[in-house]
């Protein structure tokens, strides 16, 4: 079977996923969102990049979606949903990715499962942000999009909160606000394939941030079942094969469900555990099609 794993370019994590794919008699092909093209309403109908037709593959794994316009954005999903409505297996579902990818439609998905997710204020207005801030005190504000801890920042004070919400006002921002959740300077990434949990990770800094991109520590941890659970349950609700859940033990003993990452890297999970995440997914994706 060829498999086309789409990404912004090649490296450690397509390297990963083609060898797995190879132990096991595939071939991967690492094709770039910007090089996809659709042609429809005449004899070539499909989907096409770098001059290989998507349609004869037989599946697709969607590594991670570029940075770029909105419209670009736009446009490698709806050819994710154009592969998947035409029969061929994406992982994760450009569903499942649209839902991960905004943290506002991720984090009403986790309420609504009952999950506990930090108090949080999502809106256009810096006034009504500023409302937010005083009436949540303590406040990280957060891009609706990104990863890595990129963009984020720790309110604390008024002056300050006045600063970055008139500054998000200028770049036309939606300010997503959430209560800071007072915590031992850790938290875990668990990492989800198939509805199992095949691995975790505690990420630790001296900071407010622990993403292992911002200089956080690893070392890796196994679950209680109750957060295995927690782990699990966060992944279905955005219906996801495979996911990063985060979750955030506050000192009360609250654990929080902070994000469902449903195109994550697993570098440092895999360094820190030795677990072979790439085969993980591979079985998963070979289980998938074979199932068809």
């Amino acid at each position: 079977m060829r498999v086309a794993i789409l990404a912004a370019r090649q490296g450690w994590h397509t390297e990963q996923l083609c060898r797995a794919l190879a132990e096991r008699g595939h071939e991967g092909r690492v094709l770039p969102y910007e090089a996809l093209v659709a042609h429809l309403g005449g004899a070539a109908s499909g989907v096409a990049a770098d001059g290989e037709d998507i349609g004869g593959f037989g599946a697709v794994l969607a590594r991670i979606i570029p940075a770029g316009s909105l419209e670009q954005i736009v446009f490698r999903v709806d050819v994710l949903h154009t592969l998947e409505e035409r029969g061929i297996p994406v992982i994760n579902p450009p569903r499942t990715i649209e839902r991960t990818v905004d943290k506002l439609w991720t984090t009403a998905l986790l309420e609504q499962a009952g999950l506990r997710v930090p108090e949080t204020v999502v809106c256009e207005s810096a006034d009504a942000a500023l409302v937010a801030f005083r009436a949540l005190g303590d406040v990280i504000v957060k891009p609706l999009f990104g990863s890595m801890g990129l963009g984020m920042v720790r309110v604390t004070d008024e002056e300050m909160a006045f600063r970055v919400f008139r500054t998000l006002e200028t770049l036309r921002g939606v300010y997503y606000v959430q209560r800071t959740i007072d915590h031992a300077g850790c938290d875990v990434r668990a990492f989800v394939v198939g509805g199992r949990v095949i691995g975790a990770i505690e990420r630790s800094a001296p900071g407010w941030k622990t993403n292992l991109a911002r200089g956080g520590h690893a070392r890796a941890v196994t679950l209680t079942p109750e957060r295995t659970e927690l782990a699990l349950a966060a992944a279905r609700a955005v219906a996801a094969d495979y996911a990063g859940v985060d979750l955030l033990p506050a000192r009360d003993g609250t654990v929080y469900v902070v994000e469902v990452n449903g195109i994550p890297g697993w570098r440092g999970l895999q360094e820190a555990t030795s677990l072979d995440v790439a085969a993980a997914i591979v079985e998963l994706l070979i289980g998938r099609v074979a199932r068809r």
